[in-house]
C-alpha cells in the first residue's frame, strides 16, 4: 500500500490535476497519483500551482477505450507538466499488444519519458521507481511494492485490514476467556463458602449468618 510506503504523501485515485492557473479546461484524471511531502490531507482536486509541484508519480491503469490515450496524449500532458515518472499497467493482462510487458515505468528525462529498467528478482520482473524508493511488480491483478532500503514487501491494504480483524478477534477471544475464567474463579470461592458453611453445621459450629 502505497500510503504505508509513504504516509507523509499525498496518495489520490480519480482527481482532477490542473497544471495551469486559470485555465479550467486544462485538465487530466490519473488512475492514481502520489505527490510527496504534501502531507495526507483530502482534495477533490490537485492544482498544480497551490502545491507546489506537479505529482511525483503518476499510475494509468489500461483499459480498451483508455489505452491510446494513455500512450497519446496523457503521456504528453504528464511530460509537459513535468510528472518525474510515468506508469503503465494491464491489471487483465487483456489490453496491450502481446508480448507486451504488463507494467512499464517511465522516467522523464529532458521533457521526453524513457523506460526504466527491469530485472529479474526471485524469478520476478521487477521494475524500480526512483522516485517512490520502491520496486514494483505485478502480483495478478494488483501491482506489489517492496521497500529498497529493507527489502520487503509493502502489505496492502487488504492484508492490514485482514491482520486488524484477526488482532480484534484474538483480543474478543482472550477477553471472553478471561472473563469465563473470572466467572469459574466465583463459582469455586462460592462452592468453597458454601462448603465450609456445611461443614461448620455438620460439627455444631456456628453458622456465618
Amino acid at each position: 500500500d502505497l500510503e504505508s510506503a509513504h504516509p507523509k504523501a499525498l496518495v489520490a485515485a480519480d482527481i482532477l490535476v490542473y497544471p495551469e492557473k486559470g485555465n479550467r479546461r486544462n485538465r487530466i484524471a490519473p488512475d492514481v497519483l502520489v505527490a510527496l511531502g504534501l502531507g495526507t490531507r483530502k482534495r477533490s482536486s490537485y492544482f498544480v500551482w497551490e502545491e507546489g509541484k506537479p505529482p511525483d508519480w503518476v499510475l494509468e491503469v489500461a483499459s480498451p477505450g483508455t489505452e491510446a490515450e494513455d500512450r497519446g496524449s496523457k503521456r504528453r500532458k504528464y511530460a509537459e507538466m513535468g510528472v518525474p515518472e510515468y506508469w503503465l499497467f494491464d491489471a487483465k493482462g487483456d489490453v496491450y499488444p502481446p508480448g507486451t510487458p504488463r507494467l512499464q515505468g517511465l522516467k522523464l528525462v529532458d521533457g521526453e519519458y524513457r523506460p526504466l529498467k527491469s530485472r529479474l528478482v526471485d524469478g520476478k520482473r521487477m521494475i524500480r521507481s526512483e522516485v517512490l524508493g520502491l520496486d514494483v511488480r505485478v502480483d495478478g491483478e494488483l501491482l506489489r511494492f517492496r521497500d529498497v532500503a529493507t527489502g520487503k514487501d509493502v502489505r496492502h491494504r487488504g492484508e492490514i485490514e485482514a491482520d486488524e480483524e484477526r488482532s480484534q478477534a484474538q483480543t474478543r477471544q482472550e477477553v471472553a476467556q478471561r472473563k469465563a475464567a473470572e466467572a469459574r474463579a466465583e463459582a469455586a470461592e462460592a462452592r468453597i463458602v458454601e462448603l465450609e458453611a456445611a461443614l461448620r453445621l455438620s460439627r455444631g459450629g456456628p453458622s456465618s449468618e
